[in-house]
């Protein structure tokens, strides 16, 4: 008889023995008497549960972003018409560099009022020294003095307002108002083109510096609440890292996930704000009563997680199931709850003693 024919009938008779042992019946329901003979012709492999260390919540979606510090839009000071871009979408810019120029006849309007107020708060200066020496010399009253003194202030006021509206506006001489970058980044949008008319605060330009990036993640309820600043994070798929900045109070009714904060400070450049992707989220496990088993090790039925543990029950040795909370994730291994520290969990022979368990008590 060919080996694999001698394998594979051991194995079935050492499931239709063991099928016996429990219909004879058990005193714990989750309870599955098995014997050494039949733990090794079924292939079963234990091992004992491992500290949990920190738990890797891998997978979880997020959506890349841009620190709000970090963006700058460039608007129309002054109502006119484009005369000429100087850069475009993609591109990179210097803080500094021009950016645009825009022809505006109310550029003259306030080089107007900004030599007549810088008119007017002279010859308010010149009142009030001629009135001070003037009251000195008890010429005059001093209630004209504090007039002529009222009246310069008022006029130096006014002066300063106009040379600030004017240099708000990025006047360079003429009717053109050359606008310039604020920051140094890169062109995410444009607004207009050349030659089209815009109105006052009209959006030109959208700039922003892309390193570092924000990333904002959903993450479930349970992760959440073991998360917190400065909690690490990876995005493996682009080759970045960072950290947890901020942690959301508030909970998605719909997918009962939390909103986390990440700042991207390693890596930056492998990403674009906008894209969606994922994020492993490392999280402290230590101190809660959460054990490291293989994946393999855990099942799932009847809406829960399971994992079969060595057992004994009165004399008879076996395996029980046990349920147990998932925490989290480690590489390939599972962080659970719900297990002794000193477990010996089953990693292989799994699928077998899970359908020997679903057939205990029925026909």
């Amino acid at each position: 008889m060919p080996a694999a024919h001698r394998t594979a009938l051991q194995f079935t008779l050492a499931a239709a023995a063991l099928a016996l042992a429990f219909s004879a019946g058990a005193a714990s329901p989750d309870f599955i008497p098995v014997s050494t003979p039949q733990s090794l012709a079924l292939g079963i492999v234990t091992q004992r549960v491992a500290a949990a260390g920190t738990a890797a919540a891998s997978g979880l979606p997020a959506t890349v972003s841009i620190p709000n510090s970090q963006v700058r839009v460039i608007a129309a000071p002054l109502a006119g018409v484009v005369e000429s871009l100087e850069t475009a979408p993609g591109l990179t810019v210097k803080k500094g560099q021009l950016l645009a120029r825009i022809a505006s006849p109310q550029a003259l309007e306030l080089q107007r009022d900004r030599l007549q107020a810088d008119a007017q708060a002279s010859l308010a200066r010149q009142t009030l020294s001629r009135d001070e020496q003037l009251f000195r010399e008890g010429l005059i009253a001093e209630s004209r003095v504090q007039a002529s003194r009222s009246n310069a202030t008022q006029n130096a006021a006014q002066a300063t307002e106009r040379r600030q509206a004017l240099a708000l506006a990025q006047y360079s001489g003429g009717q053109t108002l050359s606008l310039v970058a604020p920051i140094a980044g890169s062109v995410l949008e444009q607004n207009v083109s050349v030659g089209q008319r815009v109105e006052q605060a009209a959006p030109l330009y959208r700039i922003a510096k892309l390193d570092p990036l924000s990333v904002e993640i959903q993450a479930p309820l349970a992760i959440a609440n073991q998360a917190k600043v400065g909690t690490p994070l990876r995005i493996p798929a682009a080759g970045a890292s960072g950290e947890v900045i901020a942690v959301g109070r508030a909970v998605d009714p719909a997918s009962q996930s939390v909103l986390l904060r990440g700042l991207i400070t390693k890596g930056a450049q492998n990403l674009r704000p906008g894209q969606a992707t994922t994020v492993d989220l490392e999280v402290s496990a230590s101190g809660t009563g959460t054990v490291q088993v293989p994946g393999g090790a855990v099942l799932h039925q009847q809406g829960k997680q399971w994992v079969f543990v060595t057992a004994q029950d009165g004399k008879s040795t076996g395996y029980r199931a046990m349920p147990v909370s998932i925490a989290g994730k480690l590489g390939d291994a599972v962080l659970v709850s719900g297990l002794p520290a000193d477990a010996q969990v089953v990693t292989a022979g799994v699928a077998a003693l899970k359908a020997s368990w679903l057939g205990i008590g029925k026909e």
